[in-house]
């Protein structure tokens, strides 16, 4: 019998990983309050405000405003910014959709830009070649919890007058140079979508130290509504993005674990590091020595098929999945996204935008389609497990490239079966 999970062998990971999401008592409880309560509605009650209020404090910013979802957050930052028709947004190629999405939400161009080699985050040099007059704003992507460069973009922001908002869906209590991320910009936007770092199933929210952009974004979250306004007094463009009271109550018990989790989760990210030192062809994503905290959404590491007798990603990941280690998909590029070969985008825009060539179309993206299609996520769920677990990841793969060459042999075969059919 073939050593190998994959092929009937035992798994190299016998013990289970923590589960998530995870809850106590005190989530019961909080729920039990709002239900008792009989208010479930943000306006006029008390939870979902005490939740903005202490993420705000929790990443040093003045202001918090908690939205339906990640994507809903970007959507307002993008309206309380004022971005329109012929506008345009630098973001990177390797993201999540709603990072674009957004964007055309506001009826502006996404530029797609190539991500650091290393880091997979937004190029800074890239990102300042790719501004034109009619570039309103950054988006830079904290991915899999480590922070992008933000001391340059930081600069390049405000040495051509625009703004810098950073997308921390995946970077939630990270740390740059000591200080937590969400306030290097204009603002940031969160996700507590049920994968992430702390969660209420779906949620978000945006922070920012701007006053006039909290209170745009603000109102935008609320149909118009300006606060101490009379409450049918609607002033801007705005939709109806608030959170429930639900939410905002268990949101708050899940922020109450998230300081002891994410330090757990950057140090187990670091033991990752270590142990896949000895594995050749392993290249973890690098953690940039300003990062003095990564929330580890993802632990993202390079996978060089030379080293594994050239199996695809794919049938790394499915042997990885065998011996026991849980995985989650990579990002695709978003030029390649349907929405984009197939010119729906184009319906968000005007003007001569709406119809004349995107570079972006026609690029190559070389450190994207790396990132993209070589490398491997292992969920934040499983940096909440100890040592031993760490170990045992390092050994799954230290199986799979002894092992390599009959998994090779065998998805070849796999392969030319269904050619044959």
């Amino acid at each position: 019998m073939s050593d190998l999970a994959l092929f009937g062998g035992k798994k190299a990971k016998q013990k289970p990983f923590p589960v998530w999401p995870q809850y106590d008592d005190n989530e019961r409880r909080a729920l039990q309050e709002v239900l008792e309560s009989r208010i479930w509605w943000r306006t006029p009650g008390t939870k979902t405000l005490e939740f903005e209020r202490a993420f705000a404090e929790y990443h040093r910013a003045r202001h918090g405003i908690a939205v339906t979802n990640g994507t809903a957050a970007l959507e307002i930052a993008m309206a309380a910014l004022g971005i329109n028709h012929g506008d345009e947004v630098i973001v990177p190629n390797f993201t999540f959709i709603a990072t674009a999405s957004a964007v055309l939400f506001a009826n502006a161009l996404p530029v797609m830009i190539d991500v650091d080699p290393e880091s997979y985050c937004l190029d800074p040099h890239l990102t300042e070649a790719a501004i034109t007059p009619r570039t309103k704003a950054i988006i830079a992507v904290h991915m899999g919890g480590l922070p992008a460069d933000l001391d340059r973009l930081q600069e390049i922001a405000q040495k051509h007058g625009i703004a810098l908002i950073e997308d921390s869906s995946h970077a939630h209590g990270s740390e740059w140079r000591g200080k937590r991320i969400g306030t290097f910009g204009v603002g940031a936007t969160f996700s507590f979508q049920a994968s992430k770092l702390m969660t209420a199933g779906e949620g978000g929210i945006i922070i920012t130290n701007d006053d006039h952009f909290e209170r745009q974004a603000r109102s935008v979250h609320d149909c118009g509504r300006m606060p101490g306004e009379w409450f049918y007094s609607h002033f801007i463009y705005g939709s109806n993005y608030r959170l429930s009271e639900w939410q905002g109550a268990v949101l708050t018990v899940q922020l109450g674990r998230l300081e002891e989790q994410t330090l757990h989760r950057h140090r187990q990210g670091r033991l990752l590091d270590k142990l896949f030192t000895e594995i050749p062809g392993i290249t973890p994503q690098k953690c940039d020595p300003r990062c003095t905290r990564n929330g580890q959404y993802a632990y993202i590491f390079h996978v060089n098929a030379k080293e594994f007798a050239e199996i695809s990603t794919e049938t790394f990941i499915a042997a990885l999945n065998a011996e026991g280690i849980p995985t989650q998909a990579s990002y695709p590029p978003l030029h390649e996204l349907d929405c984009f070969r197939n010119g729906e985008y184009r319906k968000c825009l005007a003007g001569a935008q709406a119809t004349e060539k995107h570079a972006f179309l026609n690029q190559t993206f070389p450190h994207t389609q790396r990132a993209a299609w070589e490398t491997v996520w292992i969920p934040q769920f499983a940096l909440l497990g100890d040592e031993q677990d760490m170990n045992e990841i390092s050994a799954a793969i230290k199986k799979i490239q002894r092992n390599a060459k009959e998994l090779a042999a065998k998805s070849s075969q796999a392969t030319a079966e269904k050619v044959v059919r």
